[in-house]
């Protein structure tokens, strides 16, 4: 649980841009602002690099000619990402946003080297005066649909395709276990560890799997729509993950959980051209519009939609929280007591699972 050295996908693509003087002072209120983007995976996934991109384009439209944005995707973590980080620093680019877990120590890395270029890494826990860290609250959209399954789920059991077992995809499978079992007591998730953050085929390949098993549910912490087409074809429901997959599965989509960057990167843009832009540690959830959901499907109960919409705005009014005990886990000890919740720095933490998952 605690291993984290891991790599992503094969780094495909190179970017070029003009080279600026390191030394030389950023006249920003007077110069455009140049912006680079690092992707893990393709901006053609449908999932998390293109919910990234997404916000990159809401950047060029809000500040038009006053930016110019650069992005390299399919980069693997590791030397790789160092490399490609190093290249848009060095090239001018006075911030540079870095959107995956992996990329965190190579950000720190290149950042020493360049002072004055402001990074901003996603998903990370790691700063420095020229480094931020955001991550979004995906948890709390787990908690939603795991309400959602915990209705509609006939076999009581969900398939839940994993990537690598950090602390955000171990914090997603505890949430919608626990939403689903204030449901049905008996709810149970079966994991499989796909150990990528996208390939299509080894998603299939799980989904299968996990509806042989007897899992009625689909859901993931992988980037592709590969699950929900599996789980059209095989005639199970599933959610959406990070963008709107419902073109890939119009009647398995419940619902999907969209992340949605785009008020962040224009306000760190923005605070870049205003010269206020400082290091900082953030976690933004569905109160702040990080983290919102696709339309429901047409499949959903009304009673599905009723208790998810109950915990969607308990959650934006503070009166819920993902993980308020009694909590055990596997083992069916006591993690938390009744009546408290974790706490943030707990969750970040996490490496363990609650009753009810089978990994």
């Amino acid at each position: 649980m605690s291993d984290f050295n891991f790599t992503r996908r094969t780094f495909l693509a190179t970017s070029s841009a003009a080279a600026l003087t390191m030394g030389a002072p950023m006249a920003f209120a007077a110069e455009q602002i140049k912006i680079g983007f690092v992707y893990v995976g393709p901006v053609g996934d449908h999932g998390w690099t293109h919910g990234h991109d997404l916000g990159r384009k809401a950047v060029e439209k809000k500040f038009g000619d006053k930016v110019k944005t650069t992005f390299v995707e399919n980069v693997a973590e590791g030397p790789d990402a160092e490399r490609v980080i190093r290249q848009l620093a060095s090239s001018g680019h006075q911030l540079i946003f870095t959107t995956s877990f992996g990329f965190m120590n190579p950000t720190l890395k290149v950042a020493k080297q360049f002072p004055n270029v402001k990074f901003e890494h996603a998903t990370g826990y790691k700063t420095a005066p020229n480094v931020s860290v955001y991550n979004a609250r995906f948890h709390q959209g787990r908690a939603v649909i795991g309400t959602i399954a915990g209705h509609m789920s006939k076999s009581g059991v969900a398939g839940y395709i994993a990537s690598f077992p950090i602390p955000e995809v171990v914090m997603g499978i505890n949430a919608f276990t626990l939403a689903a079992q204030k449901v049905n007591p008996t709810f149970k998730t079966k994991v499989v560890w796909v150990n990528s953050w996208y390939d299509p085929g080894k998603e299939s390949d799980a989904t299968k799997t996990l509806i042989d098993q007897g899992a009625d549910m689909i859901t993931q912490h992988t980037d592709s729509p590969a699950p929900l087409q599996v789980a059209e074809s095989r005639g199970v429901f599933g959610f959406g993950q990070a963008s709107d997959m419902k073109a890939y599965a119009p009647r398995a989509q419940l619902t999907s959980i969209l992340d949605d960057w785009s008020d962040y990167y224009i306000q760190r843009t923005q605070d870049v051209m205003d010269g206020t832009w400082k290091s900082q540690n953030v976690w933004y959830g569905m109160k702040e519009g990080m983290v919102k959901f696709a339309p429901d499907g047409d499949s959903i109960t009304d009673a599905a939609r009723d208790a998810a919409e109950k915990v969607r705005k308990g959650i934006l009014d503070g009166s819920m929280h993902a993980f308020t005990g009694p909590i055990k886990n596997q083992k069916g000890e006591e993690m938390l007591p009744a009546g408290q919740s974790l706490t943030d720095e707990q969750l970040a933490i996490m490496d363990w699972y609650v009753q009810g998952v089978q990994s």
